[in-house]
């Protein structure tokens, strides 16, 4: 796909994950897909920088996990995103199948904290979209497998504050990372350590 169709794609599908969001209770089968000016801003992040090893938690459809796979193939990354939910994995495999993508993606299915402890590394991003009361025990198994230049990034910072402090405390206790919240969608956390 030429960057107008992936675009095109990725405005479909986030219409696509609103229209399904407007019409189902249960949040499990909602996609809760991330704005489209907080991926567009990490598409850029991600691009400018030349991310190439890139963990996404929470995969849902696979909306953000193609912004993000969309940007390390500038530069030969590549994506490994988790996801609890079978069918949201099926769903996502389909579009990033779509978008050109999908060779670019491991995707697992499953506990995230269970695999990330079997994770290898060096990552260079991080970028935390699931469950938020896990991330303080995920960011410590991540820590020895992150590269020494890495993002570290999680949405829902102001959307979700009671659900995040342990996140943001976690990062407070990693003085080597310059950290800062950007007000953009439901709010971008961004923790950086440089080389």
């Amino acid at each position: 796909m030429s960057n107008i169709d992936v675009q095109a794609f990725l405005e479909e599908l986030y219409a696509q994950g609103q229209a399904n969001d407007a019409h189902v209770q249960e949040r499990g089968q909602k996609m809760l897909n991330l704005e489209p000016e907080t991926a567009q801003f990490l598409h850029i992040l991600l691009r400018s920088t030349r991310r190439k090893h890139i963990l996404e938690i929470g995969t849902s459809n696979g909306y953000s996990t193609t912004w993000l796979a969309w940007a390390a193939s500038e530069h030969g990354g590549r994506v490994v995103s988790i996801d609890r939910d079978p069918h949201k994995h099926e769903l996502a495999d389909a579009n990033l199948r779509r978008a050109g993508l999908r060779e670019l993606v491991d995707l697992k299915c499953g506990d995230a904290t269970e695999i990330i402890a079997n994770l290898s590394g060096p990552l260079d991003c991080v970028f935390f979209d699931a469950d938020r009361y896990s991330a303080p025990a995920q960011v410590r198994l991540l820590l020895p497998k992150l590269a020494t230049d890495v993002f570290l990034l999680a949405d829902n910072v102001i959307s979700h504050p009671d659900e995040i402090t342990g996140y943001l405390k976690t990062l407070d206790e990693l003085p080597q990372f310059e950290k800062l919240v950007i007000p953009i969608g439901k709010g971008l956390s961004v923790a950086y350590r440089s080389a």
